[in-house]
């Protein structure tokens, strides 16, 4: 395993995350029962994997309960990233409706509190706004009292996760570069590549850590879905269109050569790629087996694209990989 700087913040973070939202939830067609999912946060810490992402939400709670049984009296050898400022605590969330948003300085602090009881720590190393809109990133209370938070040590470092899909562009952007963050989360990967190279370039200019989130487009770059899959309503990739993953296949198969060329398959490219450039941090795969795990902590051994191969995936995507749009 490979490690990065997250941004300013000087924490050392492994190369490849643990997104420990699909033991929390069961959005992407598995039920993880709490056994394996300790199971699943050991092996991955075994295999060098030190960065452990969730939010408060996922499963009321329960995913970061379970960090917290995981890594018992292991609290200076794991990075604890987590979110807030959803209002999990007086709404009802209904299948994958958005819950109401509490972005302000009261609600930060119990919601900080919550988080910390839950994960049995006095500090947070990333805690991060929970799908900012524009009013959020604009609260000036409230970045100062995230800022203050910092200087009192009960959290290392703050940022921004954004989406939903692939996320808001504008809050980003203003986020990189109008507060001081130390890292953003967005959706990056072959198929979707903007506006992530935006904020890469903005990051790059601020010295703000790229979290990537999808690397592998829904499983699409990993095999697991095809044109012919049919998700369950309550697996969190039925949002993806039919439209969008026929084209998509036509693109990974366009795609082949530049894998074969380096003796890759398509998910060594999709992963490969992201790691290819500096300002990313940490990549968050989808990971719901120990298998995935081994899988993917695998990918991170400094054997990358070079600047004119990533150059000439992202000259593919410009040319939408040579693929005529799919008619809807």
């Amino acid at each position: 395993m490979k490690y990065r700087t997250l941004g300013k913040s000087g924490i050392k973070v492994s190369e490849i995350g643990f997104g420990a939202w699909t033991i929390g939830l069961d959005w992407w067609g598995k039920k993880i029962d709490d056994s394996e999912a300790i199971r699943m946060l050991k092996r991955a810490y075994d295999l060098g994997i030190n960065f452990y992402e969730t939010a408060d939400m996922y499963g009321k709670g329960k995913s970061e309960r379970l960090m917290a049984q995981a890594f018992k009296d292991m609290r200076n050898e794991v990075v604890y990233s987590t979110k807030w400022g959803y209002d999990m605590y007086t709404a009802e969330q209904v299948g994958h409706s958005e819950l109401p948003q509490k972005h302000n300085s009261e609600f930060l602090q119990f919601a900080l509190n919550q988080s910390l009881d839950r994960l049995q720590t006095d500090y947070v190393d990333v805690y991060s706004l929970h799908n900012p809109k524009m009013d959020a990133i604009r609260n000036n209370e409230l970045f100062e009292s995230l800022d203050s938070l910092v200087k009192k040590g009960t959290i290392k470092s703050h940022g921004a996760a954004l989406g939903p899909a692939i996320g808001w562009k504008d809050e980003g952007l203003e986020a990189i570069e109008k507060r001081n963050i130390t890292c953003l989360q967005t959706v990056y990967n072959i198929l979707e590549q903007d506006p992530g190279r935006d904020f890469i370039r903005a990051a790059e200019r601020h010295d703000v850590g790229i979290m990537v989130r999808v690397p592998d487009a829904s499983g699409l770059l990993t095999g697991k879905v095809t044109a012919d899959t049919k998700f369950d309503k309550n697996d969190h990739r039925s949002f993806r269109k039919q439209e969008f993953i026929a084209e998509a296949m036509q693109k990974i198969e366009n795609m082949k050569p530049v894998a074969t060329n380096k003796g890759w398959n398509i998910t060594e490219l999709a992963i490969k790629f992201i790691l290819s450039q500096k300002q990313i941090s940490v990549v968050l795969p989808t990971m719901i087996s120990t298998e995935e795990i081994e899988m993917f902590a695998a990918l991170s051994d400094g054997n990358y694209l070079n600047t004119s191969e990533a150059a000439r995936v992202e000259q593919m995507y410009e040319k939408n990989f040579y693929v005529q749009p799919v008619a809807k």
